[in-house]
């Protein structure tokens, strides 16, 4: 982070993706976490099971990480890196709702600063303490400390924007409803990049995520606004 200093934007951005891919990542992100939807597909009661990282991308070791926000296009490139992909609004409920520890947020004031690595690093600090206060540990599915980049079908509509969700409250509620306000190399100390495996399991056998998405019958499970397009799978899997 010293050597990043005063970047931005995109140039921060390509640095941040080349230590995640070269796998300067702490290692209990390696250890997904499980996170179910159950309902009715076809008549009959179904569950479907995603494997998510149990907290937001983090550069570094476990001993000493920072979460990095990252425009769009750049979580795309980790997630396909990965094998992975950004989760649905829906998904990122579940997690809240399922999550081993939540957290209150903890805004910082919203001057021209909050797109900066000095913002990135006080609030990871702030969140570090929460945490340790909340007798948090490293493999942990927490939840409640960042606002989601989010896949949506609504970017199909909304080209070189950037969709956001989540930061939710202790009664369950998100501060920021889903948003394509800001363009797509935006982001600021409160948005996370939380990945979710591509391999999902429908009552335990393994299938493609993306085909669930896009099926009319499973997608309802796991996306609030119905099957994902064929535009926004495409987005969704490398720019």
């Amino acid at each position: 982070m010293a050597a990043i200093g005063n970047a931005s934007g995109a140039g921060r951005d390509a640095a941040l993706v080349a230590e995640a891919l070269r796998g300067n990542i702490p290692d209990h992100l390696r250890d997904l976490q499980p996170v179910s939807f159950g309902g009715i597909v076809g008549g009959r009661q179904t569950q479907i099971t995603l494997c998510v990282t149990p907290d937001y991308l983090a550069i570094g070791s476990d001993g000493d990480h920072v979460r990095v926000p990252l425009g769009l296009p750049a979580a795309l490139r980790v997630a396909d890196g990965f094998d992975m992909m950004l989760p649905t609004t829906r998904m990122v409920d579940a997690i809240y709702a399922q999550a081993d520890l939540r957290v209150s947020p903890a805004p910082m004031p919203p001057t021209s600063a909050m797109s900066s690595t000095d913002y990135f690093l006080r609030h990871d600090a702030t969140v570090d303490a929460q945490f340790a206060r909340a007798g948090g540990r490293d493999g942990l599915l927490v939840a409640g400390h960042k606002k989601d980049v989010v896949i949506a079908n609504r970017l199909s509509n909304a080209p070189g924007r950037v969709a956001i969700y989540g930061w939710h409250r202790a009664n369950g509620d998100p501060i920021q409803p889903l948003s394509t306000v800001h363009g797509e190399y935006y982001a600021d100390y409160s948005h996370g990049i939380r990945l979710v495996a591509r391999t999902a399991y429908v009552d335990g056998r393994a299938v493609d995520l993306r085909a669930l998405l896009t099926d009319g019958q499973y997608a309802g499970l796991l996306n609030s606004d119905g099957p994902l397009t064929g535009t926004t799978v495409r987005l969704a899997s490398l720019r």
